[in-house]
């Protein structure tokens, strides 16, 4: 990305500015990577008081480097277009894969249809979903949608390599919901990679909008084997709730290097679902103000919200728009976790 001025939205967040204020430069990487020792944050010395030959980014609440809306990424964060079938004939394979987190970060993924997290699906309220799970990896697996109202003991069941299952719901509560797979331990499973998004669409459309979908979730590396340094789960770090990544859509930092295009004054609505397995999403677009925020299925939104908690499990609905032009962080304001790969930017244009 070529140089360009950045708006001063709060600057030296995580270092001791005393007052002070960082000379503007090209915005750089300013989390440090996990494996780094990160006991005292970028620009600032062993006594606490600030770099200044080290200063911290022009955007300090950004967490990573600004990159380009023209760049690829890896997962698209815009929201399917609402359905108009009502019945969804819905088909999953699981599938262990490999997964890269952030790059040079390989990771032994567990999967739905290969990718994490697995397909944003979108129905309306009244919809049947018709859904079968493949079992295509080496141990038991399967499937729960928390959109569902439906007999765990007869739906949310192991399916053994191999096998398969099928079952129906029909979706009733309008929201933005997590589904993921409930085999034991859960935990293993979801900090793995087996989770995803469901939104259910009011019979009413909501008013018309740029629509993103985020799915926020942590992983917990262990020691780099093998040739190609692959890394997996390592289980007491899980316990232990302490994250190497905390990142949205599966990749760290992927919305940061890659902004997310919008107009100003444009309706923008957001579906945050926090599949976990373990870290709050304290959802905040740096420079807005959400004008409405969707508890689940309720259709009285909160007005007027800085910052509001998508727990654990959970999915919430945020609406909100841009009043000039420029660029807008939006992260999960527990920003250990922002800097850990919760973070992304909003282009204005």
């Amino acid at each position: 990305m070529s140089p360009r001025r950045l708006p001063a939205v709060i600057l030296c967040l995580l270092t001791a500015c005393q007052g002070q204020s960082a000379p503007p430069r090209q915005t750089s990487d300013a989390a440090a990577p996990p494996s780094q020792d990160t006991s005292r944050p970028p620009g600032v010395s062993a006594t606490g008081a600030p770099n200044i030959r080290n200063p911290p980014a022009v955007m300090s609440h950004g967490e990573a480097s600004v990159g380009t809306p023209s760049d690829t990424v890896e997962q698209t964060a815009l929201a399917p277009a609402r359905s108009t079938s009502r019945l969804h004939k819905v088909r999953f394979e699981t599938v262990h894969v490999r997964h890269m987190i952030s790059p040079g970060r390989v990771y032994e993924a567990w999967t739905f249809n290969s990718q994490v997290p697995g397909p944003v699906l979108r129905v309306t309220v009244g919809d049947t979903v018709d859904f079968t799970i493949v079992n295509k990896a080496p141990i038991p697996h399967s499937m729960d949608f928390h959109a569902a109202e439906i007999a765990p003991s007869r739906a949310y069941v192991n399916i053994l390599p191999n096998d398969s299952l099928q079952y129906r719901f029909v979706a009733r509560v309008p929201g933005a919901f997590m589904y993921h797979c409930g085999t034991a331990p859960t935990a293993a499973h979801i900090a793995n990679g087996m989770y995803g998004a469901l939104i259910v669409d009011p019979v009413k459309p909501r008013p018309r909008a740029t629509e993103f979908v985020l799915v926020q979730s942590e992983f917990y590396l262990g020691p780099k084997h093998g040739p190609d340094s692959v890394q997996a789960l390592d289980w007491k770090r899980m316990l232990n709730d302490s994250p190497d990544f905390v990142v949205f859509n599966g990749l760290a930092n992927q919305y940061a290097s890659h902004p997310l295009e919008v107009g100003v004054n444009q309706p923008l609505r957001f579906y945050v679902v926090n599949a976990g397995p373990n870290r709050v999403s304290a959802f905040h677009v740096v420079g807005a103000i959400f004008d409405r925020v969707f508890l689940d299925g309720s259709d009285r939104p909160l007005q007027g919200v800085q910052t509001f908690d998508v727990p654990t499990g959970g999915g919430m609905i945020f609406e909100t728009h841009l009043v000039e032009r420029g660029i807008y962080p939006f992260v999960s304001h527990a920003f250990a976790d922002a800097t850990k790969g919760a973070v992304g930017m909003l282009e204005a244009k």
